[in-house]
């Protein structure tokens, strides 16, 4: 049985639940009326009423209708359609690495769980593939409330394991959903980087606006580590025996290369880019990370 109060955390979720995910580049369609279609120029025909939700923009409300019922209800129009979002979630053995209040995976995890209930409270179309060599769990797109329970089991898995192998991940990916949408993904990009950024670039092409949240532990990005100590592989059956002080000053310039490989190759293929340590507050971290593509996307339209 999963716990579905496991990676849904309510104060993180209070929190960001007032921030609009949006995507940057123009996407197969936005949430009735905030999320306004991308065909301009053709019929928008009045479709359906449903029943308000919180956060509707209230130009939509019908108040005939309000008034002969006593109930709110809103306008959908032929051509309002949902962003398609879809989390994709590393669970491979590196992903376990963690000595705070949460492993990667978990901390991973409850970034992935946070954004589905605020795509999903925005009624956007919401979807996830937990991975690690290949897709582990797929959960197909859905705009309901209750698909939450789906997303949290398909990330609560047994124990991550296995290598991640991001470049077959994403080939996948880039084949299985043909339909441009937001393509969020949370790893510890602990892998090869000419994979990633070919997977990277293939969902660039095919239309996708991409996120990449690069979690890492504390450990990780400081090598704190002093005195004799031993390293075990998480996705190798390897140990390494060493003094760290001696190794630190080597590790951290190999650190930093590597990070900024990173966020180069995420820039040339126009690909958002946010790197968060496992002790960062969550919703701090989420909260400036989309409010800052809240004002790009302003700046763009403009």
């Amino acid at each position: 049985m999963h716990d579905s109060k496991r990676f849904l955390h309510p104060e993180a979720i209070k929190r960001i639940a007032r921030l609009d995910l949006r995507a940057r580049h123009i996407v197969e369609g936005f949430l009735s009326g905030r999320h306004r279609s991308p065909y301009f120029g053709q019929s928008v025909e009045f479709r359906q009423h449903r029943q308000y939700t919180y956060g509707d923009d209230l130009r939509y409300v019908d108040w005939k209708v309000w008034a002969k019922q006593d109930r709110y209800y809103v306008k959908q129009f032929e051509e309002d359609t949902n962003l398609r979002c879809t989390l994709l979630c590393d669970v491979s053995g590196s992903m376990r690495y963690g000595r705070g209040a949460m492993t990667k995976y978990e901390y991973g995890c409850t970034i992935a769980v946070s954004l589905a209930y605020l795509l999903l409270r925005q009624q956007d179309a919401v979807g996830c593939v937990a991975f690690d060599e290949a897709a582990r769990s797929t959960v197909p797109l859905r705009t309901m409330r209750h698909h939450l329970d789906a997303v949290i089991q398909a990330l609560s898995v047994s124990s991550p394991r296995n290598k991640t192998d991001l470049a077959q991940v994403l080939r996948k990916v880039a084949e299985s959903y043909p339909r441009r949408g937001l393509m969020i993904l949370i790893s510890d990009l602990l892998t090869d980087r000419a994979g990633l950024f070919r997977g990277l670039k293939l969902l660039r092409s095919r239309g996708h606006d991409v996120m990449v949240f690069h979690v890492l532990d504390d450990d990780e990005l400081d090598f704190p580590f002093s005195g004799p100590t031993r390293f075990d592989g998480l996705e190798r059956s390897q140990q390494l025996r060493c003094n760290p002080r001696a190794l630190r000053e080597g590790y951290l310039a190999a650190l930093n290369a590597y990070l900024e490989e990173i966020r180069r190759g995420c820039s040339r293929h126009n690909v958002d880019y946010a790197l968060l340590r496992t002790s960062q507050p969550l919703d701090a971290a989420l909260a400036t990370y989309l409010s800052n593509r809240l004002g790009m996307h302003h700046r763009n339209r403009n």
